[in-house]
C-alpha cells in the first residue's frame, strides 16, 4: 500500500500521470472518493501519462469514454448505474480483460463485479486543497506498480 498527500489539483494530476506512464494493456484502476475529491483530475493525469491528446472529462452521463493513447484508455464513471448488474450490460468484461487501460470512477459502487486483480485508489479530503490518496494493490502486477509509484513519490516528483 502507498499513501500520498496531494496539496493541489496539479499534484493530484501529476500522480495520475506517473501511474499512466507505468500502465500497460489490461490494467484496471478503481477510484473511490466523495464528490469533488479529485477523481476526474486524477483520471486526466492517467490519460496524459498514456499519451491521450485532447480533453478528458468525466463520463458521468455517457458512462464510458474511450480515448486513444499509446494504448486505449477506457474511462468509466459508474455513479449513475442502478447497481453492479448494469456493469454487465455495459460489457465491462471486454474492457477489463481487453488490450487497454480501464479506469473506473466510483468503483466502490460496483465492487462485486470488478476484477479480483486491480489497483484500488481512494481519494479523501485532508483540507481545502489537500487530498490523501491511497493506492492498494490487488495482485502481483499492481504490487509492482505501487513499488514503482513509491520510487516516483520518494524522488519528490
Amino acid at each position: 500500500m502507498l499513501t500520498c498527500m496531494s496539496r493541489s489539483p496539479d499534484e493530484t494530476c501529476r500522480l495520475g500521470e506517473a501511474l499512466g506512464r507505468m500502465a500497460g494493456p489490461g490494467d484496471v484502476f478503481c477510484l473511490s472518493g466523495d464528490l469533488g475529491t479529485g477523481k476526474t483530475v486524477f483520471a486526466r493525469g492517467v490519460a496524459a501519462g498514456l499519451g491521450v491528446a485532447g480533453r478528458v472529462a468525466s463520463p458521468t452521463f455517457t458512462l464510458i469514454n474511450e480515448h486513444q493513447g499509446r494504448v486505449p484508455f477506457y474511462h468509466m464513471d459508474v455513479y449513475r448505474l442502478g447497481g453492479p448488474g448494469e456493469m454487465h450490460d455495459l460489457g465491462c468484461e471486454e474492457y477489463f480483460y481487453g488490450g487497454g487501460v480501464t479506469l473506473v470512477e466510483w468503483a466502490d459502487l460496483v465492487d462485486e463485479v470488478l476484477p479480483g486483480e486491480r489497483l484500488d485508489i481512494s481519494i479523501t479530503r485532508a483540507g481545502d486543497q489537500c487530498r490523501q490518496i491511497v493506492f492498494t494493490p490487488r495482485g502481483e502486477r499492481y504490487r509492482r506498480l505501487v513499488e514503482e509509484m513509491k520510487k516516483f513519490v520518494r524522488a519528490g516528483n
